[in-house]
């Protein structure tokens, strides 16, 4: 192995090492001579179904690194579309076509991390599991997780218990529940007035919270919520108030 290259490699790991607040790991396989060959580990994402999971990826440096991206595999057992689910190959542009030479073998570990998160199934390396995302999440959720207490040593919780993404249940329902309570707020900007009636003047380009405001200020009735045709004399008031004009 060139020197620059070793020297490299060498930094890299120390500088994973050092870094306590990541949890990721990168060590050279065997007796720690060969920088060719790591073992990298990195912990499964917060919120997803692979929680609490230790994730093992083994790591191959080529001849040309940096000007090469290493060459990763999951050894861990993953259920997701960009992993293969018998070979542990793995479909990112970080290992492929947007590396760069600035990009680090700890960057690339949090990339595949991050892409435990976030799955792309229409670029998938596994068709399979691709396939029961889009059509069935909750079993894909249901799938995922149970690998990952299998294979990468996640803790077994009750279906719908914590906060890892344990089924596909209870990742709908706090989605329905965020989905409400950001409704709720946006429609509470209207103080009750009939969100279609505000809208009207929004749509000019005027900030709800104006027009709401401008409404008050004219003293226009909030009519229990209900939409209504407004008379032209309040229409004027209303422009002329939201225009600054006296």
């Amino acid at each position: 192995m060139s020197n620059n290259r070793s020297r490299r490699i060498t930094k890299e790991i120390a500088d994973i090492h050092s870094d306590t607040s990541s949890h990721i790991q990168a060590d050279p396989v065997g007796n720690g001579e060969d920088l060719t060959h790591l073992k990298g580990q990195f912990r499964g994402p917060p919120g997803t179904a692979y929680e609490g999971g230790n994730f093992v990826v083994d790591i191959k440096i080529p001849n040309e690194y940096p000007f090469r991206p290493p060459i990763m595999k999951f050894d861990t057992k993953v259920w997701h579309p960009n992993v293969s689910s018998q070979t542990g190959a793995i479909c990112l542009d970080t290992l492929s076509s947007a590396w760069s030479p600035v990009l680090t073998i700890k960057s690339a570990l949090l990339s595949l991390q991050s892409l435990l998160s976030t799955p792309e199934p229409k670029d998938p390396q596994d068709a399979e599991v691709a396939g029961m995302l889009m059509r069935n999440p909750e079993e894909f959720q249901r799938v995922a997780r149970e690998w990952a207490v299998r294979y990468a040593g996640a803790p077994k919780k009750e279906r719908g218990e914590g906060s890892g993404g344990t089924s596909g249940e209870s990742l709908q329902q706090r989605e329905q529940r965020s989905r409400e309570e950001e409704e709720r707020e946006r429609l509470a900007a209207y103080e009750g007035y009939n969100k279609d009636l505000i809208d009207r003047f929004v749509n000019m380009g005027f900030d709800v919270d104006r027009v709401v405001s401008a409404f008050k200020f004219v003293g226009i009735d909030r009519n229990g919520g209900e939409d209504y045709e407004l008379e032209e004399a309040y229409m004027g008031d209303i422009t002329a108030r939201l225009l600054g004009e006296p």
